[in-house]
This record gives C-alpha cells, structure tokens and sequence, in this order.
C-alpha cells in the first residue's frame, strides 16, 4: 500500500499553487517572480540534493494564493516538470500546499491519497519516490520544493530533515527580502515625501541601520546593490557633510558597526544585530574612530555624519 507521509508542520498558514496560459499575478503587489527569487531556489536545491543524496529537486514560489509554478530543476534529465504550474490541493505538491506541512509518497502513480493531475510529467521523468516541502514565511505559504528518487523507496528521516532544511532557506532568504523591501519603500517615503513628521529623520536613521545591517544576508547582487545604494543616498539626504570635511573612506562593516553606535548599542548589541563577535565590533570600531579622527564613540559618530558616511 502506498502511503502519503506527513512531517511535523512548521507554523500553520494557509494558502497554497496559474493553471497553464493563466496570467501570473504578483505576491501582495510585488510582481512575479523576481531574478532573486530564482537564485535563493536555485542554492536550495543544490543543499537539497547534496545533503539528502536524492539526484532530482525541483520548486517554484507562489505567484498568486493558490498556485506556484516549477521554476527551477536540478537533476533533472527531461524538462517535462519545468512550467508545470501546481494548485494547491493537487497532486503532492499542492497537498503540501494546502496543508502547509511536507508530504512524501513511496510511488508517486500508484499512491492513493494524492489526486494524479500531474502523472504525465512526473513519469515523463521517472520519478517514483517524492517528497514536498512548502517555503512558508510569516505562517503563509510562498512556495514549495521537492525531492525525488526514480525507484519506489520509503524515504527515510535524513531525507526530511534536508528537505525542510532546504526550504527553511528559501524561507529566510524570503523574509530578508521582505524586510528590505519593506524598509525601502519606508525610507523613500520619509526621505522624498513633503512635509516629513517631527522626529522622520530619526526613524530615517535607524531604517539606513537596519538596510546596513540587512545587506549581508541578501542573496541577489541586483537587489544588494540597490540596498547599498539607497543606504549611500539615506547617508547623504540629510545634507549635514561638511564641505571643508577632509575624504573619509570606511569599510563597509566599519559604517555598519558605527551605524549601531549612532543608534545607542553597546558593542554586544551590534554583535548580535550584524551577527559578529563582540572582540570583532570592537576591532571595527577602533579601526573606524583611528580613520575618522575620533577619540570616543559620540566622535566617530558625528565625524561619521560630517563626512556624508551616516544620515
């Protein structure tokens, strides 16, 4: 008897998988599917495969409430499954859905408890043995991956864990770039909209800490560089440089360390914000303050801000 399997979920949300020549409408008004997103999937893959020993992966994010299309493969030797455009509720995938929990199956055509809208494909690769993982953020689902064997073999937990292992990447990958676009559409408010609200720059400055801050988890180089870009403009939109102020040049994590400094953390709190020793904030700092001429850390910070390197 063919079983489907499923794991212990992880936070419950709802959600789920156009049909084929369906438009394809964008997540919360964000749009389909962006380049970043096919690199995040792309990486999780290739930890998928590498770590579970299955030689097929393959997955796509939501692009509307209800459907996501297979976007990227790896391992696969036909492209039957690329497009494939899954609902949620159908076949394996889609149960993983609409569950929001990963599913497997032993035989993936003879298994009764999925509905079999997708067998053309899936035989067309030979895939026997599969297991859907869902990408969920915020207790909602964005996407989900698969994991696949061409014979018909009980999956074990190894199996498993590199699966939700492998989606909890997407996951946090996804949540960054939520959190950066997030801030990016704030600060441009507050920066380019007419009369900004007592105590705007103030907020301004702690959105350029956290976009500093952000910019090292980001996967995308496009959308990294347009972090960094706007941190340069957030930097420089308060207009406070001093035009007789002599060229400083910081490295980037000097700016972010002295960002943190500028919003009142101690150096264990800009460890833990920038994910970094404490004996290393410390280094940064000391190296920032001998290349800004300062003394204490009020210095560095107003120096900083002199020179055009904060807001």
């Amino acid at each position: 008897m063919q079983t489907v399997t499923q794991v212990s979920p992880p936070p419950d949300g709802g959600g789920a998988v156009p049909r084929a020549g369906e438009a394809r409408t964008g997540w919360e008004g964000v749009g389909v599917p962006e380049p970043v997103d096919a690199v995040e999937m792309q990486t999780a893959l290739a930890r998928l495969r590498r770590t579970s020993g299955l030689p097929v992966a393959f997955g796509g994010l939501l692009s509307d409430a209800r459907h996501a299309r297979i976007a990227e493969l790896n391992g696969a030797q036909t492209s039957a499954l690329r497009g494939l455009v899954i609902s949620a509720g159908s076949g394996l995938g889609g149960k993983a859905i609409a569950l929001a929990r990963p599913c497997a199956v032993t035989d993936y055509a003879a298994s009764r408890h999925i509905s079999h809208e997708y067998d053309p494909a899936v035989a067309a690769e030979g895939l026997r043995s599969v297991v859907a993982v869902p990408v969920v953020v915020r207790r909602t689902v964005r996407g989900v991956l698969y994991g696949a064997l061409r014979t018909p073999v009980s999956l074990g937990d190894r199996t498993f864990d590199a699966a939700v292992a492998a989606a909890r990447d997407v996951e946090q990958a996804l949540a960054v770039r939520d959190e950066v676009r997030s801030l990016l559409a704030l600060t441009r408010e507050q920066v380019t909209g007419p009369g900004a609200a007592p105590g705007a720059w103030e907020d301004v400055r702690e959105a350029h800490r956290e976009l500093r801050a952000l910019v090292p988890k980001v996967v995308d180089p496009a959308l990294r560089d347009e972090l960094l870009g706007v941190c340069g403009r957030l930097a420089s939109a308060s207009g406070a440089r001093v035009p007789e102020a002599r060229e400083v040049r910081l490295a980037p994590r000097e700016v972010d360390v002295v960002a943190c400094v500028a919003a009142g953390a101690t150096n264990a709190a800009a460890a833990r914000q920038l994910g970094l020793q404490p004996e290393t904030v410390k280094g940064y700092l000391r190296s920032a303050m001998r290349k800004l001429g300062a003394h204490t850390r009020l210095e560095a910070v107003v120096a900083a801000r002199r020179a055009g390197l904060l807001p």
